[in-house]
């Protein structure tokens, strides 16, 4: 009897997760999800090495997060580092990190190395703005008000 209960179980289980992996592109598969992430491009990379802003620059900007970037100044939010502020030096992509100043270590040769930090452990709170980020920004911020004005047509709707 048990069995019966459980192979039914089963057959609804292998349905639901063949459905899931018809998204084309998108591995359901632990194995073969790390191996996208570690081996993406560069460019697929950047856009994961993306960091949150500030909320004064959320609000300024309306926009969550942006790929981080040379010469962005960020607060280290999580970690050993937690509380220190400066700008970043190099985005690491080969290593999925970023070197900000002044946060380094002394080896026991007596030299300094930068410590790597991942991005999503880090606040922006100030951005280098050139003319291609400020298009990012401003497609960010055109999407977000479209999103809103939905939403409250949506709301007026329902109350009618």
């Amino acid at each position: 009897m048990n069995c019966r209960a459980n192979q039914g179980n089963l057959s609804s289980i292998h349905l639901i997760s063949t459905k899931m992996a018809a998204a084309k592109g998108l591995a359901t598969d632990r194995r073969k999800s790390r191996k996208a992430h570690f081996a993406a491009p560069s460019g697929t990379k950047r856009k994961i090495m993306s960091s949150s802003l500030s909320k004064d620059l959320r609000g300024k900007h309306s926009a969550r997060s942006i790929p981080i970037r040379k010469d962005d100044e960020v607060l280290i939010v999580r970690g050993k580092y937690k509380g220190r502020e400066g700008k970043v030096i190099q985005v690491y992509r080969k290593k999925w990190v970023i070197h900000v100043e002044r946060v380094t270590v002394e080896k026991s040769n007596a030299a300094t190395v930068p410590v790597g930090i991942h991005p999503s452990n880090v606040v922006i709170t100030s951005l280098k703005l050139d003319k291609d980020r400020r298009a990012i920004l401003d497609r960010k911020s055109n999407k977000s008000s479209e999103k809103q004005e939905k939403t409250e047509s949506a709301d007026v709707e329902m109350v009618e």
